[in-house]
């Protein structure tokens, strides 16, 4: 299951093994931009489906950040490789 989770993971974050810690940081940057509930929900003028469109931004924001914690806690640092 943790297989699937970290491919999962990495695939939202379009990362391949190894990476660094600044590209995983680069990428939740950019992903929590896209996903901002507000930012995400006000891309719709129909007022029907901005709750709709919230809510999705507000589960994708959710995973984004699960998926970084297990990323962040595989990072090997820099100066373990010495």
């Amino acid at each position: 299951m943790t297989d699937d989770r970290l491919a999962q993971a990495l695939a939202l974050f379009a990362l391949s093994q190894p990476y660094t810690l600044d590209q995983l940081n680069r990428q939740r940057d950019a992903l929590l931009h896209t996903w901002a509930p507000q930012r995400y929900a006000n891309l719709t003028n129909n007022p029907k489906k901005y709750m709709q469109a919230y809510t999705k931004a507000e589960e994708m924001t959710r995973l984004v950040e699960a998926s970084y914690a297990l990323l962040a806690a595989l990072v090997v640092p820099d100066d373990a490789h010495s």
